[in-house]
């Protein structure tokens, strides 16, 4: 059992392999937080202490007690109006116009397997994985019932946490902030680690200490975005990337997110994951339910390695779903680099001539193959095969792409459309957008109200009229905007964001169900959607628009924190760059994306025959080492933010095969040899160089390390195999 209930001290006990989360229902029926760490025994109440605060507040249950005030206490779920004055889980507002909810303990369960969520994408495990806790809370006068959710992975050292808030009075009240979880701690000096970027640049990782002070990071845009991914570390100061303690939590949800943490006045620290304050007003009638997206958490004393494995393996075994969970990723070619909007029927096809040369499995045409769209200022929403342009139908398109032995992809966007557009000019009303007021612009494309079933439904018969044309193995699911203008003339207003992300699943989840054997990979931007919500959906997302190599290592480096090789977007680009307009060799950019399901994003027929035949030896390596690099164990062996070079590693779940990876992102006259550590191998172990020939046991390669190759020049890059002998 990993979840236990102390009847006589009221106390709940959430056991995984190696942590503890524990919580107790006072005297008074509030909901303490008592402990979350490494795994303990016993009881941890002994940690609370009561004394006189002045300026806080005292229950009334308490009577002339000034010692109990939740304004010093740690809690589970702390809401406005009970006289803490620090952030807050929940805010109500009464029909009256009061912001108050006083949720006291009611009653509780507890049962085998994990708990889902209507609508949302959430950890799955079977009934022998997990457990689930169910507590519900309560407010007397208004009604609000609060179910909090516990989802307890034993073996991979997984809570999850959700709410579900339902209106049980008889009057309406109104959600105005809901969170899903809050860690609360009484003692100790904590960083707080968020991954922070914009297009082109996303997830680079920033350490702040948290102070006396409110720091937050979150997204107002609709998606959870390129400037903050929705997933922050909380850390001890000495932490490093094999040592120190460690807490993660991901949200898993695809819009606006906010997390906010706090050292309050008596130097105890609250950090707290949920849904966006701003531009949300969810009102409840009676009868009622608002579902509050999932939290993950995770805990390690191993440093930040060992808690981004342990994520690693949730999102890869818990979260991604569909055929392709466990399954090769094919080694594809996107048109988008390679032609942009400039292309045919005929070069399509000679794309994947070309790319059948070369042992590559698939080609993917991009955007501009339907309605009038030939730049990106027209057509969205008009989800129709452009005949004229590609010269013949998809269909026969397809089946010639076929005939070259390569499979075939297609982009969409669905939840856009152009003003340029036949769906605009018939349904106006379509789309979000104030009444009275010009809309806000990007792309010169508006969002499609996929609030309103209706417009999803149109939506999706297009779609599908498309994809029915042919076998289409691949889809690539873009955004290519931000959102605005939040309002619907169908939705209550302050619902609109939420009920919106709804759609977008509801979408998402029809589209898999009728095509469960397509590959989707996720998009917006690039990496402006990189999430747990879409990898419920889509297995890989597009990792960043930016296929510079150099900027890759950054970019990826902080992805690899939260989110496993498996699902991160990676490709081979052409030089220059067309982002950065730096050239970097084709071997480096091969290395770089090896660290992800890897592909091309560029035209074949520019290429040397040198190249060429480079670019084959890349792909019999990767496929050599697909089933290591997308199940094996990821580790960081340097920081490319500090260090002259990037450095990783995979390793296999026994330890005995090994891929190591370098790259120069500094070149110098002179320099000194670098030397790196490798990690994750058996210390009694005797491995070889696959290459050289050269052995060297576990321990010598962990302890002593191995000189960074000096030849490897101007962003050179290097890849050894070691493989255990006998």
């Amino acid at each position: 059992m990993a979840i236990y209930y102390d009847q006589e001290n009221r106390i709940f006990t959430l056991h995984t392999k190696h942590t503890t989360y524990q919580m107790k229902v006072d005297k008074y029926g509030f909901l303490l937080h008592l402990y979350y760490g490494g795994k303990i025994q016993g009881n941890a109440d002994y940690l609370l202490t009561f004394r006189d605060r002045g300026f806080s507040g005292n229950p009334h249950d308490a009577g002339p007690d000034r010692t109990y005030s939740l304004d010093a206490l740690p809690q589970e779920y702390p809401c406005m109006g009970t006289g803490d004055y620090r952030n807050t889980a929940l805010v109500i507002r009464n029909e009256d116009g009061s912001e108050c909810c006083d949720l006291r303990y009611v009653s509780h369960e507890i049962r085998a397997g994990k708990y889902g969520l209507k609508g949302l994408p959430a950890v799955y495990a079977g009934e022998q994985e997990a457990q689930t806790l169910e507590i519900l809370l309560q407010d007397s006068v208004s009604g609000a019932q609060v179910q909090l959710l516990y989802g307890v992975l034993e073996g991979e050292d997984i809570i999850t946490r959700s709410t579900v808030i339902r209106n049980g009075g008889e009057a309406g009240f109104t959600v105005e902030k809901a969170a899903s979880a809050c860690l609360d701690f009484l003692y100790g000096e904590y960083d707080l680690i968020s991954f922070y970027g914009r297009h082109a640049m996303e997830r680079n990782l920033q350490r702040t200490g948290i102070a006396h002070a409110t720091q937050a990071v979150g997204s107002r845009r609709g998606a959870s975005s390129h400037q903050y991914n929705p997933a922050v570390i909380l850390a001890d100061r000495e932490i490093a990337e094999d040592h120190g303690s460690c807490y993660g939590m991901i949200f898993v949800y695809s819009g606006n997110f906010l997390c906010e943490a706090e050292k309050d006045q008596y130097d105890q620290t609250r950090v707290i994951m949920g849904l966006h304050s701003d531009l949300f007003h969810y009102p409840l009638e009676p009868g009622e339910t608002l579902v509050v997206p999932e939290t993950i958490l995770g805990y390690t004393e191993k440093g930040f390695g060992a808690l981004s494995r342990c994520f690693h393996r949730c999102i890869r075994e818990h979260i991604c779903r569909g055929k392709y969970k466990d399954r090769t990723r094919p080694v594809l070619l996107n048109s988008w680099e390679a032609s942009y909007f400039d292309f045919n029927g005929e070069g399509i096809c000679r794309l994947a001539e070309a790319s059948a040369r070369l042992g590559i499995d698939m080609v993917v045409m991009d955007d501009g193959w339907f309605g009038k769209r030939d730049d990106d200022n027209s057509g969205l929403g008009d989800w129709y095969v452009n005949e004229e342009k590609l010269g013949c139908t998809l269909g026969e398109m397809i089946e010639r792409i076929h005939g070259f032995g390569v499979k075939f992809g297609i982009w969409i966007e669905p939840e856009m459309v152009s003003e340029d557009s036949r769906l605009y000019r018939e349904h106006p009303d379509w789309v979000l957008r104030i009444p009275g007021r010009r809309p806000v612009r990007s792309r010169n494309q508006l969002i499609l109200d996929f609030t309103r079933k209706d417009v999803r439904d149109c939506i999706f018969e297009q779609i599908c009229s498309v994809l029915d044309q042919g076998r289409i193995e691949y889809i690539k699911w873009d955004m290519n905007r931000s959102m605005s203008d939040v309002y619907s003339s169908e939705t209550v207003q302050g619902k609109v964001s939420y009920d919106y992300m709804l759609g977008v699943y509801d979408f998402l989840e029809k589209l898999t169900a009728r095509y469960p054997d397509t590959l989707i990979e996720g998009c917006s931007g690039g990496g402006g959607r990189f999430d747990a919500g879409m990898l419920f959906y889509t297995p890989q997302i597009w990792c960043s628009d930016n296929t510079d190599a150099a900027d890759r290592l950054r970019i990826q480096y902080g992805t690899s924190f939260f989110y496993p090789v498996s699902a991160v977007g990676s490709h081979v680009s052409a030089v220059p760059n067309h982002q950065t307009g730096r050239s970097t060799p084709l071997h480096t950019r091969g290395i770089v994306a090896m660290a992800g399901t890897f592909g091309y994003e560029l035209d074949p027929a520019k290429l040397t025959e040198e190249e060429k035949e480079e670019v084959k030896e890349q792909i019999r390596q990767y496929k050599k080492h697909e089933s290591l690099i997308r199940q094996g164990e990821y580790y960081r062996l340097s920081d490319p933010f500090q260090s002259p070079f990037a450095a990783w590693m995979i390793v296999s779940e026994d330890g005995r095969n090994a891929l190591f990876n370098a790259a120069a992102l500094e070149i110098h006259g002179n320099m000194p040899v670098h030397y790196v550590k490798l990690k994750g191998l058996n210390p009694e172990t005797l491995y070889e160089n696959t290459e050289s020939g050269e052995r060297y046991y576990g321990s010598s390669l962990m302890k002593g390390g191995i000189p960074v190759p000096m030849e490897m020049g101007e962003y050179g890059a290097v890849q050894i195999e070691f493989r255990a002998i006998g």
